[in-house]
């Protein structure tokens, strides 16, 4: 089958797929403290349908398959899930962004199914100022389920994400280098996006990458950049004794939609072929018809032809996206 490109000769390679959009934090920058209207059972794709759809998008050249949420782990079954995707053939990496709330009581089920990769998600490591971004006092268990997960060598790497806003972020920088180094993790930073539910995003508000590798550097000495696939959204780096990895995902003051290879399926199952897309494509009246496989992947291609040239933040055409971050998966 042909590969999937864009009509700017982009290959798409790269799928996340949310699974819920159901979430047991309310971080500020995501969703209100009251949480938000949740999706009806009969909405959600069935983990028969993400299967089938994944099958066929892998047939025409996905590499990589993401889970998300919402917070997936709170949806029944993952492992059985993952246990399936695991088994389609051409599938390089097989990966779950969590919360790791839940992670320490599923880690095993996970590593057993076949996942291979993992991020979790961490903006503080300081019980207080966690609890005051996710409004949960759940630092703990988010620890003990990263500690649980170091004991599955076939997932690697272990990587944090960690959203970076000004004048909360700075004052950690260095903690979350020294805890990343000592345990192996790979630490990243994600600059603020506009896809808050309360729209209080401010540009004022972003901390750069730039800024907090100035940080790093005046504590550790010039990074080493690595050198990695030029789709990738990190700008990766070691120390300069080889101890440890960093990364940072600069998508507002450094985009790099040139080279963007992603699309996503929401937990409704709706396409989308940018993260700020205001356009959606149906997969799920797709697959619940009697359309065919081939059928299913000439909508998918037509969908990802026309993907968007860039997300224009900071740009006076830009535009918010249709859903906020937990309803489209992260």
């Amino acid at each position: 089958m042909e590969p999937l490109v864009d009509s700017y000769g982009r290959r798409i390679k790269s799928m996340r797929i949310s699974i819920t959009d159901k979430c047991n934090f309310r971080c500020t920058y995501c969703m209100p403290a009251e949480g938000l209207p949740w999706l009806k059972k009969a909405e959600i794709l069935s983990y028969e349908e993400i299967v089938r759809i994944s099958r066929v998008a892998v047939n025409m050249g996905i590499e990589q398959i993401r889970l998300t949420g919402g917070e997936p782990l709170v949806r029944r079954d993952v492992p059985d899930l993952i246990r399936q995707l695991h088994t389609l053939e051409g599938l390089r990496s097989l990966s779950l962004t969590t919360n790791g709330v839940l992670l320490k009581q599923q880690a095993q089920a996970l590593a057993e199914a076949g996942l291979t990769r993992i991020n979790v998600s961490l903006d503080s490591l300081v019980r207080e100022k966690f609890a005051q971004l996710t409004r949960r006092d759940q630092i703990e268990r988010v620890l003990e389920g990263l500690e649980e997960i170091k004991k599955y060598p076939s997932i690697h790497p272990i990587k944090i994400n960690a959203v970076a806003m000004r004048d909360f972020t700075e004052e950690e920088v260095l903690d979350f280098v020294r805890f990343a180094r000592d345990n192996a993790f790979v630490v990243r930073w994600i600059e603020f996006m506009p896809l808050d539910a309360d729209q209080i995003w401010r540009k004022e508000d972003i901390l750069t990458g730039a800024e907090i590798k100035a940080i790093i550097e005046a504590a550790y000495g010039p990074l080493v950049q690595i050198k990695g696939d030029p789709s990738e959204t990190a700008r990766r780096y070691t120390f300069s004794d080889g101890v440890g990895e960093i990364g940072f995902i600069n998508p507002v003051s450094e985009p790099f939609c040139s080279s963007c290879d992603r699309i996503r399926l929401t937990a409704d199952g709706q396409l989308r072929t940018c993260l700020f897309a205001t356009e959606e494509t149906d997969l799920r009246s797709v697959v619940r018809s009697d359309a065919s496989d081939a059928q299913l992947a000439d909508v998918i291609r037509q969908a990802v032809w026309h993907k968007e040239l860039k997300h224009y933040i900071g740009d006076k055409r830009f535009k918010r996206a249709s859903r906020t971050m937990s309803r489209i998966g992260g």
